[in-house]
């Protein structure tokens, strides 16, 4: 039985996955179970995006706001009570193979007087359990990218100059957030606004990154510095 379901899960995600021996045909059936219902509620629940892959695995409870402006790859995998708000100018582009861990927010528009800009995710990105990402300004996440937990990324900063105006009345600016590919970004780091990550980068668990960071680099802290290079 691994082997078939193996093959099966490599012709799917077009690479070679190989199931650990060690695992017993009671937990592999008990899986593969739950993703058979995951598989039918995908089918229902991508139906009125945009576009979407022959394969997507819906977990329970996941909300998903404005589908229209949706367009995913094969493979897509939304894990329980996610919330997906897809309402933004330039809509949401999602590649190949992307997973979303349980109970992860992708929040699009915060209020409909300034809706967000847009959100492009690669082939093979894995973002686990409780992250939040909010696209105000543009998101691009590269191919190959993976998130630890609880992973939050802030694509707008408020403007606060005005001392006589509230916070809230005196806008925003939105430089937008770009992760290269093949990153690893740490589980609670926080990303914010205006920044550029290279590729193959590492960003350490808690790390607040504020300022661009080169490729291959190894950053970490509150904020984030270079530790090295890979």
């Amino acid at each position: 039985m691994i082997k078939l379901v193996s093959k099966i899960i490599s012709k799917i995600k077009h690479r070679e996955y190989i199931i650990d021996e060690n695992i017993t045909d009671n937990d592999l059936f008990s899986i593969v179970f739950t993703r058979f219902f995951m598989l039918i509620r995908g089918f229902f629940a991508t139906i009125g995006f945009k576009k979407s892959g022959k394969i997507s695995f819906i977990g329970k409870k996941v909300c998903i706001k404005s589908k229209s402006h949706i367009e995913c790859g094969s493979g897509l995998t939304i894990n329980d009570n996610c919330t997906i708000n897809a309402l933004c100018k330039g809509g949401i582009k999602i590649g190949n193979n992307f997973s979303l861990g349980q109970n992860s927010i992708i929040e699009c528009t915060g209020v409909i007087r300034e809706l967000g800009e847009s959100l492009v995710i690669g082939d093979n990105v894995g973002i686990s359990a409780n992250a939040f990402i909010s696209v105000r300004g543009k998101v691009k996440i590269g191919d190959s990218t993976i998130f630890g937990p609880s992973v939050s990324l802030f694509s707008e900063n408020h403007i606060f100059e005005d001392k006589s105006t509230p916070i809230y009345l005196q806008g925003a600016t939105r430089k937008g957030i770009e992760i290269g590919k093949d990153c690893w970004i740490g589980a609670n780091a926080t990303i914010l606004d205006g920044v550029k990550i290279g590729d193959g980068c590492i960003v350490a668990a808690g790390a607040v990154v504020n300022h661009d960071v080169p490729s291959y680099t190894i950053v970490g802290g509150v904020p984030a510095k270079a530790i090295k290079n890979r």
